[in-house]
C-alpha cells in the first residue's frame, strides 16, 4: 500500500475530526495530496490539533458538506474520497431528529450528486455503523443480520449507506460501505461522552473520576483501534472488487466492565460504580455486540492488529501528553 496512494488526490470528510484526521497523517506519509473539508460544528470532533503535525502538508477547506457550491467544486479530480462527514450521536439524534436527518443524509446526497455530475470516475468509501443493525437477534454479527436501528442515528446512517450503494448501482459511481463499531485512541473529542464511551471512559479514568456502568456491566462491545480502522478504509479504496459492497469492522469483542478495568490498569489510577440505565439509554440498548469480520477477511485481509491493552495505553499516553488540546 506504500506506492497505490502516491501523489493521488484524496479528499476527506469530516477530516478534522477523530477518524479522519488520523487517516490524514497516514495518507500524509503515503505521499497523497490530501483535502480536508470540514464544518467545525461545535460539539462534532473536529480539532485544529488534530493536523498540528501536517498542517503544512494538507489543503484545509472550512465548509459543511451541506454546501452544494462547495462540494461541486471540492470533489472534482479526487481520485478517493473519504466520506467520514456525520452526526454520530445517538442521544442527540433522538432530541434534534431533523439536524441528524440534515446532515446524515441530504450532506451525502449532495457529495454524491456531485460527484455524479463533476467526477463519476472517483472512489468513495463511506463509514457505516453497527448501530444500523440495531437489536442484536445473533452474535456474531454478519452482513445479513435484519436492519432494525433503535434510534434516529441509526436509520439515518443506514439510508446514508443505501444512497452510495444506490449511485453504485444506477450510476456506476464506485462506493463501498464499512460498517464501523467502537472505534478508539488519539485524536478523539474528549469534551463530552456523546460520541463514544472508551474515550470518555479513558478521561475520566485520566481526572481520577469515578467511571459510571450502566447495568451489570457484562455487556458486550467489540472495540477497534483506530489504526486498524485506517488501514480497512485504505485498503477498501485500493481494491474495485469491493464496489458495491458492505463489510462489518470489529474482531476485538470485550465487556464494559473487563474494558474499564483496563483503562483504569492503563492509566494506573480510577474507580468504578455498577449504576442503574438511565431510561433515555435502556430504550436504545442494543445488547451485546461482536461482529462477524469474515467477509472483510476472506475479501481484503483485513483483520485488527492492535491488542486492546496495547492500543489503551497508546490512547492514554497520547491524551496525557496532550491535555490540554482536548479536554
Amino acid at each position: 500500500m506504500n506506492e497505490e496512494f502516491k501523489e493521488t488526490e484524496v479528499l476527506i470528510t469530516g477530516g478534522l475530526g477523530f477518524i479522519g484526521s488520523n487517516l490524514a497523517h497516514k495518507l500524509v506519509k503515503l505521499d497523497a495530496n490530501v483535502t480536508i473539508v470540514d464544518a467545525m460544528i461545535p460539539e462534532m470532533g473536529g480539532n485544529l490539533y488534530n493536523i498540528y503535525e501536517i498542517r503544512d502538508r494538507v489543503k484545509l477547506n472550512f465548509a459543511d458538506i451541506r454546501d452544494e457550491n462547495a462540494l461541486n467544486q471540492l470533489v472534482k479530480d479526487k481520485d478517493y474520497i473519504f466520506n467520514l462527514a456525520a452526526q454520530l450521536s445517538h442521544t442527540e439524534s433522538m432530541k434534534d431528529p431533523f439536524s441528524d436527518l440534515d446532515i446524515n443524509c441530504q450532506g451525502h446526497l449532495i457529495l454524491l450528486e456531485a460527484c455524479r455530475k463533476f467526477n463519476d470516475d472517483t472512489k468513495i468509501i463511506y463509514t457505516g455503523t453497527r448501530a444500523q443493525y440495531g437489536k442484536i437477534l445473533y452474535n456474531p454479527v454478519d452482513e445479513k443480520h435484519p436492519i432494525n436501528p433503535t434510534d434516529a442515528n441509526g436509520i439515518t446512517k443506514h439510508a446514508c449507506e443505501q444512497y452510495h450503494l444506490l449511485y453504485y448501482n444506477v450510476y456506476g459511481i464506485k462506493t463501498t460501505s464499512l460498517r464501523l463499531t467502537n472505534t478508539y485512541g488519539p485524536r478523539h473529542q474528549m469534551k463530552h461522552k456523546e460520541q463514544g464511551f472508551v474515550g470518555w471512559f479513558i478521561r475520566q479514568a485520566i481526572d481520577n473520576e469515578e467511571i459510571k456502568i450502566f447495568g451489570d456491566g457484562q455487556q458486550v462491545r467489540d472495540i477497534n483501534y483506530v489504526d486498524d480502522v485506517v488501514d480497512a478504509l485504505l485498503m477498501a479504496a485500493i481494491d474495485d472488487k469491493v464496489n458495491g459492497e458492505v463489510f462489518n469492522l470489529g474482531g476485538c469483542p470485550i465487556s464494559l466492565l473487563n474494558l474499564v478495568k483496563l483503562i483504569i490498569d492503563a492509566v494506573g489510577r480510577g474507580t468504578y460504580k455498577l449504576v442503574e440505565y438511565p431510561k433515555e439509554w435502556k430504550k436504545i440498548e442494543i445488547g451485546n455486540y461482536i461482529a462477524d469480520i469474515t467477509k472483510i477477511k476472506n475479501e481484503l485481509g483485513w483483520e485488527p492488529k492492535t491488542d486492546i491493552k496495547e492500543g489503551l495505553i497508546k490512547t492514554v499516553k497520547y491524551y496525557e501528553r496532550n491535555k490540554s488540546y482536548y479536554w
